[in-house]
């Protein structure tokens, strides 16, 4: 089928190439987020891993459209490279002419860039593509530029991201590409959508491409069956939606035009699963401000999380206005339920009034004059909540282990057992 009998102006999927649009998904906005928090660290490497097609290429050109002008990035891939290319290479994507007959030179050259740029708080970035392809000279020369300091400072000169298709543990770990002494910042492993993720990813790249109903040329049960031939990795979704595309008929397009190619597996497992039980993925984190300052950060590692005035309080926050126990935050898998318990005041999420939310990332909670921003880059979005986990019994019970666990103190701000208890279907409406 052809583009325009398709309803569209361009090709959705491209499989080369700058991508039409980027959709979001959450492990794509986590790795997002991975890339941003390198490039302001303050020393360290962070590892970008993931099989092919995972979309850390994609990920690598979004990063780059967010860099200020003023900060310079350069992309090289590792594979084959000696260390006169390396650094050429890195030389003219930093805008220099090179005129150097030395790797002596070449090296000087690049440290004096990077000192100087990182005195002025702009430290460049270097990623490395298909890093755990470099040869040991090549290597030691990117080891060196990431062990470089800024001038008068324990900071690092460059800032440094090693990405591969693999896990690339076993390669900073070796002795004999000097990386052992440095510090991991991130370690992260590129995931595979959700079949919900999926649905977005497909819908909004036709919209983009100027379908105005992508649910009838991909219908939501063909979607599902595209996320399962894929399953869940972005570069091969583009290319069997775009081959159902080419071998439909007619529309909507039926499961017939869907192939099943062969399928990577994720960095994390086989021969990553050590690693990522070293390295578990970073649990959400609260950043309590009020009067306009950060007053503290709170890793939500607990399933149930209290917060309120009392100090027997998971985040205790002395305010007159806050109850003793203000609200309560239960982790359903990716999911983080955010429930008031009856407080005097209430409890607003993005300034509106409510008695539970399922949270997003960058949520804002307002209890009183505090405000609490909820950082969880994997909630992309407001799921539906259906699990057994998050029915009205589950809650009862859980409000009933609150009880039980501060029954020393006085609970009478605890709802009572049939207030203010969200229900099932008002999740539905929220999510």
């Amino acid at each position: 089928m052809d583009l325009a009998s398709a309803g569209l102006k361009q090709q959705a999927f491209r499989t080369h190439g700058k991508p039409l649009c980027t959709v979001s998904y959450a492990s794509h906005a986590a790795g997002l987020q991975v890339l941003e928090d390198a490039s302001t660290a303050a020393i360290g490497i962070s590892l970008l891993q993931g099989p092919s097609l995972s979309g850390k290429t994609t990920l690598i050109r979004e990063f780059i459209s967010r860099v200020p002008e003023d900060c310079s990035v350069a992309v090289i891939d590792g594979a084959g490279l000696n260390t006169t290319t390396l650094l050429e290479t890195l030389l003219r994507q930093f805008g220099y002419s090179v005129d150097f007959n030395s790797t002596t030179e070449l090296f000087a050259m690049l440290r004096v860039f990077a000192t100087q740029q990182a005195s002025s708080h702009r430290a460049p970035v270097i990623i490395v593509e298909n890093a755990h392809a470099l040869n040991p000279s090549s290597a030691l020369i990117i080891r060196e530029l990431a062990a470089l300091k800024a001038r008068q400072s324990t900071a690092s000169a460059i800032k440094m991201v090693l990405a591969s298709d693999r896990s690339l543990r076993p390669f900073i770990e070796c002795p004999d590409y000097g990386f052992a002494d440095l510090r991991v910042n991130a370690d992260f492993h590129l995931r595979p959508m959700s079949m919900e993720d999926a649905s977005r990813y497909l819908h909004g790249k036709l919209r983009a491409a100027g379908s105005e109903k992508p649910q009838y040329i991909f219908p939501l049960s063909v979607c599902d069956e595209l996320w399962r031939a894929s399953a869940g990795w972005p570069g091969i979704l583009d290319r069997v939606a775009l081959l159902a595309l080419a071998k439909a008929e007619q529309l909507p397009i039926s499961m017939a035009c869907i192939t099943r190619p062969a399928l990577p597996v994720g960095t994390w497992s086989a021969r990553a699963t050590d690693e990522l039980s070293r390295n578990p993925p970073e649990p959400p984190m609260l950043l309590l401000s009020g009067n306009g300052q950060l007053l503290q950060q709170v890793s939500l590692e607990k399933s149930r999380f209290l917060i309120g005035r009392s100090e027997h309080n998971d985040l205790c926050i002395d305010s007159r206005f806050i109850s003793r126990h203000h609200l309560l935050l239960v982790q359903n898998g990716a999911s983080t339920l955010m429930m008031d318990l009856n407080s005097s005041n209430g409890t607003s999420v993005n300034s509106r009034r409510v008695s539970n939310q399922v949270l997003m990332h960058d949520d804002i909670i307002t209890i009183g004059q505090h405000r609490i921003k909820f950082r969880d880059p994997y909630a992309m979005y407001r799921r539906n909540v259906e699990t057994p986990d998050f029915a009205d019994t589950a809650i009862m019970k859980t409000l009933e282990d609150m009880r039980a666990l501060l029954s020393g103190e006085n609970t009478e701000t605890f709802p009572a057992p049939s207030e203010n208890l969200p229900t099932l279907g008002e999740f539905k409406n929220q999510a």
